[in-house]
Formats: structure tokens, C-alpha cells, sequence
């Protein structure tokens, strides 16, 4: 089948489309009175907190939404035609070849039984019966066009033989196959690195660009969105709440909930002491309790009785712009200029004593070469070098890394789950390096606690709330009586800001922030006195993760905690860490004040990492650095410097001294080091990444 005939209106239509679930008790809404067009070689982007229905749409488009699924009105027209009314084969026919889906999990969509060159010929094969030789030259032709190192090699290669972006990009690189009109992406880039994310989105945009492909890009990253798209559509509870173009809506907008989603996420300029976040109050509605009326009215500053709850509202031009519009009854009675309301400014904790001193610290991990029969050599894994830094009381010192630096080691190795190769850990001046956790004493035990990632993982999920807390008081030995650990759980779902009902509660019952508030309260059940958060908001909503850090900001003023936030989101880290530590590939290769680890001169490494973070504000320019290649293997690091094989300043270091030397560990002001080679007058000639462009 050709296809469709050249067409010059939206390549797609959502004009007022509802989709529903139907259980076997209810219908339940999922999507509601929901448009919007995409345009030739146009990037819409779809912004919104998990639960709002934006992929719902995305499954709509696809006509994919299971036999529950089914849209109650409206309609999705591609090209002019109305999906609803095409034949299954038709449908087959425009899926894969002219619609193509890019999913959030790449393994989802590659088969790991089958080479990946065989898996990128199938498509055109099928969809439009080429032949092998021509179906391989077109294969061989996109995984160049996706910058994918040795071409031939890959195509050759079976799924599990590459890293997640080069499977993230064997995936982009099958949807590319057929030259589809219209590319939905999914979170594309949520499971992979900030460098490799940037190099992702980059080639998103140039392959649209030389394809002419239209895009409808999924994310609740503002930032990405911003990179990416040439216009948004943001969505709250299953509507439409603004649609407009990325400058009009990132700078003059015009809905209550746009404007909280930004007011929570913190830009450059934000800080935990003088300008903290502000988090929206309240939770999202659940799709079968909707609000009569606005859906954001409950948690909205400008909500008005009688009037936002009294009618279905709909959305409206603003005057003078008919392509931006806002389903908000009073947005032209708002003053969207006013400033902030800042919450009470809070006093920086004074910080204390060393509490945590880490010196030289090493953790290699000896794995057989060929793992899955044993036997035979075995190789090294270097997951730390040679660490050395120290934490104080009331402190927050940030460890920043991409996947496969050693962060999450050298946080098992504190936590004595694994001991240490060489070098000491000193908690209050005593070793406990190699003291695994079974043998740990209750004290120490309680003194060092970690918050997890993910907190679906980390809570019983048959014990209630309550119990899963008085666990950890009687492992902790707090509390004589059942009575007093009772009052004790009440006091810290205080402290987390839960209500106390919710010690009845089973996890299922709570939200993702909800879920990680528990785990917060369990961590500091003992009183911890130093607290390990590895990533602890990155699996939430945007609106949720400034509630949950201001939490832990709070608690740390209250309780004099040293946080240890591990974390790859450096916006994250510049609002709330007072030190910051840059790991690459087991070493620490920069460590200082947040205020100059954000400024330069920068290790390479550091440099590269501020260029490829997302900022969803549109005066920031920054340098455009992508680093080309992937991350070495621990297994089998580069010679000499560890990132000298992506380091775009090695040209700058005479005589190889970065291929055969690691470099050693500079002093370059008062508590900031580097681990670089480059000379003092090449370091001073950087220039800052991050620039607040000239109005």
C-alpha cells in the first residue's frame, strides 16, 4: 500500500474526544472533552502529572485501549480521516507505517531472542514489501541517522548486548524504519541518563527535522518539553487545562494549575532558604471523585464558591490569540504578574561537627569473566576509587552521577551491605567499613538509615502503615511499652505530615508521595542521625517532589540530620544541597561548595552534565555540549584519566598525559577540588553553562 496521498492539514485531530473504562460497577472517565491538532513536521508536547491521561490519548491515537477501553465521543482524525471509521486492516496498515509509538521501557519493544538488524528489516518488510537487500540498506542507513557507534556490529547484536540508550535508540531507529508521518513518544527518555537523555532528545529533533516527521511528545519533564516541541498542550484530571505555543505558555500564562506546576519545580534562582518551592496543596483527584465544576478548583489559590464549582467549564481563546487557550473560568481576572507570596523564610541550620569521614575508601567486586558458566578468570569491577570526603551535622552533601558510577556501592558499602575493599569509613570517629550490617550494633544501625528510589519497593505491602513503623521502632529498641511506640508512630506520621488515620491504612491505599512520606518516617524512626536518600523523588510528580523535599529540609532543620542526596537531577541538587560531589566512573572528580561546583572553572565531566540538563525557562541559554560515546565499563575502564575518552578539552593537555596518568586531585579554592590535568590558565578561560539570557 502507497500512502495516503500528500495532505496539507493537521496530519492529527483530537477534537473533543472522551475515552472511558467500564468496570464491572462503573463507567470511569479517563479522558474528557480533550483536543488538540498536530501540523506537518510539527512537535506538540503533552505536559502532565501521572494519572492525568495523557497516554490514554497516546493508546487512543493508536487505537489500542483494550476491551475496558472505549471512546464515548468526539473523534481522532489522522489525515482528515476518522480512525473509528477504518477497517481493522486499514488500521494495520497506518500502525507501524504511518503512526509510530516510541514506549517509556525500550526492552518492551524489542525482541530479545532476535538480532537487532532482523528486527529493524521486519518493518518495511511487511509494511511495504521491500526487499532483504533494500530492507537492510534502509536499516543500516537509520542506526547512522541515530549516531549508534559500528553500525554493522549492531545491527548484528541481540537486545540485551547494549547499554539502554543504544536500546532506547534501536527503538527510535525502528520507528524511523518506515518514515512514519506522525511519532508519538512516550517518557521516551525517563529510564536513561541526563547526558545520554540530552543526546537522546537532540536526535529527536534533528531526525524530525530531516524526516519531516510531526510529533506528539509525551513527558511531565517541562524542561524536555521546552528542548523538544514547538508547542504544548498541558492536562490536569483527564482535560485540556492550556494549549498554546512553548512561548506563550511558558511566559504568559494563562491557567491556575500551569501556573502551580511551575511555582513547584525549581529553576535556577530557587533556594531552600530564601526562596523555597511552592508545592501544591491537596492531592489529584481520583477519576471516579472529580469535583463538580473546575477539577483543580480544590487546590487552587483563585478558587471561587459557587462560581468554579457551579458549571462544566470549557476552554476559551485568550483575546488577541486564538491558538492559546485556557479552561479557566477567571483567567482574565487574574494579575498572572503578581509576585510569588513566599513562605516563611527559614534560617540556614548552622552546620556542626564531622560526623562522617570517608578516607580513600575502595570497592572492587571480582566477577567471574564468563558469568554464566563460572570458571575459567575473573575480572575486576572497580565500583569506587579511592573516595575521600567528609559530612557534618545539619549538612546536605549532594552525590551526583550517571548510572554505573558507583553512588549507589559506595551507599551500600556505608549502609554495611557490602564491606569495603581498602580504605575506612569513621562514624563519630570510629571505623565501620568493615562491620557488615548483621553485625552492626542497634546504634549505629539507627544512625545511618536510607529512603529508596522507588517506595513501591520498599513497604510491606500486607501491614498496615502503623505496624511497618513499630517494626522498625522495636528493631531500634525505641519505646519500653506497645503504648509509647503507638504514640511514637503517631508523632512521626506528625513529622511527615500524614494524617494519623493513616496508620491503619494498607500501602496500596496511599499515592506514590504518600508512600515515600512513610518511608521518610520509618528512616528517621531511630532517631537516624545520618540519612542516605538515593534518588527519593525522581519516581514521583513534579508537584509532589517539591512537598516531599521540602519535607526532608524541614526534618533535617529540626532534627540536625546529614543528608547524603544521591541524585542524577541537578536542579534538585542546586536548590537543596550545600556541598555537591561528582562521581564518574568510581572516582570523585569534583567536589566543592554548590556554588562553585555551578560555576566555573568546571571538571569536563561537570561541565558536560549542567549542558544536558532540562530547565524549563525559556531566558536560560545554555552551552550546547553532548558527549559522544557511552559510558566505559567498570569492568574494563579507559588508561589514564576516566573520562578522557569523551572529554572535549583533552586536546588542551600535552603529551598523552590524559591517556596514561589518572590525574591527581587539584586544590582549586578554599574546600573545592578537581581531579583534572587541564592547567590553571586553560581552567580559567571557561565559561559558564548556564546563562540568563539578555532581555
Amino acid at each position: 500500500m502507497s500512502k495516503m496521498a500528500e495532505y496539507d492539514g493537521p496530519i492529527l485531530e483530537i477534537d473533543k474526544l472522551s475515552i472511558s473504562f467500564f468496570t464491572r460497577l462503573q463507567e470511569i472517565p479517563a479522558v474528557m472533552d480533550f483536543s488538540v491538532s498536530v501540523m506537518p513536521g510539527e512537535a506538540v508536547g503533552l505536559v502532565g502529572e501521572s494519572g492525568c491521561g495523557k497516554s490514554t490519548v497516546a493508546l487512543g491515537v493508536m487505537q489500542d485501549l483494550g476491551k475496558n477501553g472505549q471512546v464515548v465521543g468526539g473523534s481522532i482524525k489522522f489525515k482528515g480521516r476518522d480512525l473509528a471509521e477504518m477497517s481493522p486492516e486499514e488500521l494495520r496498515d497506518i500502525r507501524g507505517n504511518e503512526i509510530a509509538m516510541i514506549y517509556q521501557e525500550p526492552m518492551a519493544s524489542l525482541n530479545p531472542a532476535m538480532k537487532i538488524g532482523k528486527q529493524l528489516m521486519e518493518v518495511p518488510m511487511i509494511h511495504e514489501g521491500v526487499s532483504k537487500n533494500e530492507a537492510y540498506a534502509r536499516a543500516l542507513e537509520v542506526v547512522t541517522d541515530v549516531r549508534l557507534p559500528d553500525p554493522e556490529r549492531m545491527l548484528n547484536s541481540f537486545p540485551h548486548q547494549l547499554s539502554g540508550g543504544q536500546q532506547q535508540r534501536i527503538v527510535i531507529a525502528m520507528a524511523l524504519m518506515s518514515k512514519p508521518s506522525l511519532l508519538i513518544l512516550d517518557e521516551p527518555t525517563t529510564a536513561l541518563d541526563v547526558t545520554v537523555e540530552a543526546a537522546v532528545v537532540e536526535l529527536v529533533r534533528d531526525l524530525g527535522k530531516k524526516y519531516g516527521t510531526s510529533m506528539l511528545f509525551i513527558s511531565h519533564n517541562l524542561g524536555l518539553i521546552l528542548d523538544t516541541c514547538d508547542r504544548l498542550c498541558v492536562m490536569y484530571s483527564g482535560e485540556a487545562v492550556e494549549r498554546g505555543s512553548i512561548k506563550e505558555v511558558f511566559d504568559d500564562m494563562q491557567h491556575p494549575y500551569t501556573q502551580a506546576l511551575f511555582r513547584s519545580i525549581p529553576l535556577p534562582g530557587a533556594d531552600k532558604n530564601s526562596h523555597p518551592l511552592v508545592a501544591i496543596p491537596g492531592n489529584f483527584p481520583l477519576p471516579h471523585e472529580r469535583p463538580p465544576g473546575c477539577n483543580f478548583g480544590p487546590r487552587c489559590d483563585y478558587f471561587e464558591q459557587g462560581r468554579c464549582d457551579a458549571q462544566d467549564i470549557s476552554m476559551e481563546s485568550v483575546p488577541g490569540n486564538d491558538r492559546h487557550q485556557s479552561r479557566c473560568l477567571k483567567f482574565q481576572e487574574i494579575d498572572w504578574n503578581a509576585p510569588i507570596i513566599v513562605g516563611e523564610q527559614k534560617e540556614k541550620a548552622k552546620v556542626g561537627k564531622v560526623v562522617l569521614k570517608i578516607d580513600n575508601l575502595k570497592k572492587y567486586y571480582e566477577v567471574a569473566a564468563n558469568a554464566l558458566f563460572g570458571g575459567g578468570e575473573t575480572k575486576v569491577v572497580k565500583a569506587n576509587e579511592t573516595l575521600s570526603f567528609e559530612a557534618r551535622e545539619s549538612e546536605t552533601l549532594a552525590i551526583v552521577g550517571e548510572s554505573g558510577c558507583g553512588k549507589s556501592t559506595f551507599a551500600k558499602v556505608l549502609m554495611g551491605l557490602e564491606t569495603a575493599t581498602e580504605g575506612e569509613i569513621l562514624l563519630d570517629g570510629s571505623n565501620i567499613e568493615q562491620i557488615p550490617i548483621e553485625q552492626r550494633d542497634t546504634q549505629t544501625v539507627a544512625d545511618i538509615q536510607m529512603v529508596f528510589q522507588n517506595p513501591f519497593d520498599t513497604l510491606n505491602p500486607s501491614m498496615t502503615v502503623g505496624r511497618q513503623i513499630v517494626r522498625a521502632l522495636e528493631i531500634f529498641g525505641v519505646g519500653d511499652t506497645d503504648a509509647a511506640r503507638k504514640k511514637r508512630t503517631l508523632e512521626l506520621l506528625d513529622l511527615v505530615k500524614l494524617p494519623r488515620a493513616f496508620a491503619d491504612r494498607m500501602p496500596r491505599q496511599l499515592s506514590g508521595g504518600q508512600k515515600q512520606r512513610v518511608g521518610i518516617a520509618r528512616a528517621f524512626a531511630g532517631g537516624a542521625r545520618i540519612v542516605v536518600a538515593d534518588e527519593p523523588v525522581s519516581a514521583l510528580d513534579v508537584s509532589v517532589q517539591a512537598a516531599v523535599t521540602d519535607l526532608l529540609m524541614e526534618i533535617q532543620r529540626n532534627e540536625k540530620t546529614t543528608l547524603l542526596f544521591i541524585s542524577h537531577d541537578l536542579s534538585i541538587v542546586r536548590y537543596l544541597s550545600d556541598r555537591v560531589m561528582v562521581m564518574y566512573l568510581g572516582h570523585v572528580v569534583e567536589i566543592g561548595e554548590t556554588d562553585q561546583v555551578f560555576s566555573p572553572p568546571y571538571h569536563p565531566y561537570t561541565e558536560a552534565l549542567l549542558s544536558a540538563v532540562p530547565i524549563a525557562d525559556t531566558s536560560i541559554e545554555k552551552t550546547h555540549i553532548v558527549l559522544e560515546g557511552d559510558i566505559p565499563s567498570a569492568m574494563n575502564p579507559p588508561s589514564g584519566c576516566p573520562f578522557q575518552t569523551r572529554c572535549r578539552w583533552k586536546g588542551e593537555v600535552p603529551d598523552g598525559l590524559c591517556d596514561s596518568e589518572v590525574p591527581p586531585v587539584r586544590q582549586l579554592a578554599e574546600g573545592h577540588q578537581i581531579k583534572c590535568h587541564l592547567a590553571d590558565d586553560i581552567l580559567s578561560t571557561m565559561e559558564p553553562v548556564i546563562k540568563i539570557a539578555a532581555e
